[in-house]
């Protein structure tokens, strides 16, 4: 252990080759610093339950300590029952006794609930994972070595090729290449922007989801309201130093009412008159059951439109894929952006998802996801059929659905093990006499097998009873 200044020995466990590195306080002496490093290594994890441990002779040989202190060190730590020695088959780890976590955070003050209709994710326990695999491999086998190099913070040429055909069959978006710019998420390239425009005023729906106002904020921006009614959102009630609104016009989030096309067009026309920019999410508009998807606002404006698009529900959120379809004017600097973020978002799972658009893998993935989120619709309508105000249920993954005080319900939900999402945390601001009031519910978290449950859990709330 002495020949090595800094106390780190390096070993070659079980002759695989892994490193573990000790650190020991040559003040411990020789045998008492191997124990104790040793010690630790196994309480916090480095050395797992049944790793087998270098010979005596060989660890002797690699720390230049001598072969009896090194096994005096050993037999101790086998008789403190950290160690397991058997004849023919070495020295290995033990398991020591499970110790639970210390919960932290909001886990300290809350369980997982029973039920989860919390709005805001799709069903992940559906994920490709197996059309993802072969995509991956045809990706990785077709990648040139510069793949795995530092990127254009564009994005993959591919993928950018890919979605530009993509986009523009299913959603009518005018998307060349040169005009994509890949982000790491929807939310990432919202941010982008805010910095891009430098903290001008941008407006937001009213009702709308409160964490994309904190990323505007926490990226520079100033967020005013952008009120909503039944036909979407109002552009009349837009404020003369407003330079851009972001809008959700396929399936407005929370309240699920689409975007009128009288207030299509307004909302256009308001942005070429004032030179002003509408930032469209189009976080599920893919998830339209009772017609064919409304196209993207994006086609009638693709000079005043900035388009954000993301896997995140097609697919799942944890793969961090999403894009944006930008103005021309604007491309350089988003760009510049995304360099300073996080120079590009990983190439290799961009190359997958152009394997699986261009392959047609992610369009079977859609029609049959929409097939299923239709039957969840469908049942949460028959089991709501008697309860009144139920909304937005056109398209997307959750459903507005109206009560006369969400206070009471919601309590009546936690008692229940339910988690819903609640109408009154989306408004800009807390007061608002005569505002309704509702419960957001999504039906893409649960699992088919307690789907139903949860939804007589619901009715159960719902009914007071």
């Amino acid at each position: 252990m002495a020949d090595h200044a800094d106390g780190a020995v390096p070993l070659a466990l079980g002759g695989a080759g892994v490193d573990l590195h000790l650190e020991a306080d040559p003040a411990e002496g020789r045998r008492a610093g191997l124990e104790r490093a040793l010690r630790d290594a196994v309480r916090d994890g480095r050395l797992a339950p049944g790793t087998r441990l270098p010979a005596t002779r060989l660890l002797a040989a690699e720390t230049g300590i001598s072969r009896n202190t090194v096994k005096a060190a050993y037999d101790q730590l086998v008789a403190e029952g950290y160690l397991i020695a058997r004849q023919g088959s070495g020295t290995r780890v033990a398991a020591l006794p499970h110790r639970p976590a210390e919960p932290s955070g909001a886990a300290a003050h809350a369980g997982a609930p029973r039920f989860d209709l919390r709005p805001g994710s799709p069903d992940v326990g559906t994920f490709p994972a197996a059309v993802w695999l072969r995509s991956l491999r045809r990706a990785i086998a077709a990648a040139p070595s510069t793949a795995y190099d530092y990127g254009d913070p564009r994005g993959r040429a591919e993928l950018r090729t890919a979605l530009s055909e993509y986009l523009g069959r299913t959603r009518g978006v005018i998307a060349p290449p040169e005009r994509i710019v890949v982000t790491s998420g929807s939310v990432q390239g919202l941010a982008l922007l805010t910095r891009v425009l430098e903290g001008g005023p941008m407006a937001m729906e009213d009702p709308g989801l409160p964490f994309h106002r904190e990323v505007v904020r926490h990226n520079g921006g100033k967020v005013t309201a952008a009120p909503v009614d039944d036909l979407g959102v109002r552009t009349e009630e837009l404020g003369a130093d407003v330079r851009a609104v972001v809008v959700t016009p396929a399936h407005q989030y929370p309240t699920g009412v689409t975007l009128h096309p009288a207030r299509r067009r307004a909302l256009t026309d308001w942005a070429r008159t004032r030179g002003a920019l509408i930032v469209e999410d189009d976080y599920d508009g893919e998830f339209r059951y009772d017609r064919q998807p409304v196209g993207a606002l994006q086609g009638m404006a693709p000079g005043q439109v900035v388009h954000l698009g993301t896997a995140s529900k097609t697919l799942g959120p944890a793969l961090r894929l999403g894009w944006m379809v930008l103005p021309p004017a604007l491309v350089d600097a988003v760009a510049d952006a995304k360099l300073h973020s996080d120079h590009h978002t990983e190439s290799i799972g961009q190359l997958a998802l152009a394997d699986l658009i261009t392959g047609h893998a992610y369009d079977r993935h859609i029609r049959a996801s929409r097939l299923r989120y239709r039957r969840r619709r469908d049942l949460l309508l028959d089991r709501l059929g008697a309860h009144r105000g139920v909304r937005g249920v056109a398209a997307g993954l959750h459903a507005l659905v109206e009560v006369d005080d969400e206070a009471e319900v919601l309590a009546r939900a936690e008692a229940e093990g339910l988690a819903v999402g609640r109408l009154g945390e989306h408004w800009h601001t807390a007061r608002g006499a005569g505002r309704p009031q509702g419960l957001v519910v999504g039906y893409g978290t649960p699992r088919e097998r307690v789907y139903p449950e949860a939804l007589e859990v619901l009715a159960r709330v719902l009914g007071g009873g």
